[in-house]
């Protein structure tokens, strides 16, 4: 069960195995991790344990909350982490990686609360129409799961220094769509490959 674990020069958190989509393209569906690295957890791991796990964190460019799960369903864990971090190492720049549906999950903008403690977001956009994306993701919100997230991207711009979103290339879901959404949303944009 790995609760932190490298790739390449960034070191990535995984946090918790919930998400509140159920994407037909998520690597949960055919690995059991990446990288070598098992990512299903056998709990969810305490602050604490999560800091422990934490070496040499000075040794890696980025640190980013993405695991095998929706890193913002645990919202109060990524602030104590990344407080932790930013208190201890100031010069390691955090990302989170997020499916951009936490507004939903609490009832209100999260964002504020994240703006002193990570540097980048990256968004999942993953379809252009909100019939699209709930085919895709399969939410449990259903159709206003995709509203949620464009609002979510504009929120996010107000707060987080830089912010990506990204598409996967699964078959029906329009790239050049999502492009367009992207750069009307003034944010980068970033294709991964299914």
């Amino acid at each position: 069960m790995a609760i932190t674990y490298p790739l390449g020069s960034k070191l990535y958190i995984n946090l918790t195995n919930q998400c509140n989509n159920d994407c037909k393209f998520c690597v949960r569906k055919f690995k059991d991790g990446l990288g070598g690295y098992k990512l299903w957890l056998d709990k969810e791991p305490s602050v604490q344990e999560v800091i422990n796990d934490l070496e040499n964190p000075e040794d890696y460019k980025e640190i980013v909350f993405c695991g095998f799960g929706e890193p913002l369903m645990r919202l109060n864990a990524v602030k104590k982490v990344a407080a932790w971090l930013k208190d201890n190492y100031p010069e390691i720049p955090l990302r989170i990686n997020t499916n951009g549906l936490a507004n939903l999950v609490y009832q209100r903008n999260i964002l504020p609360e994240l703006e002193e403690l990570i540097a980048t977001m990256s968004i999942s956009l993953n379809a252009s129409t909100a019939e699209q994306y709930q085919e895709v993701a399969q939410s449990k919100y259903g159709r206003k799961a995709f509203e949620a997230v464009i609002d979510f991207i504009k929120e996010a711009k107000k707060y987080i220094s830089e912010v990506q979103v990204s598409v996967v290339t699964y078959p029906g879901v329009d790239v050049e769509k999502c492009k367009k959404i992207a750069t009307d949303l003034d944010v980068k944009f970033k294709i991964r490959e299914f």
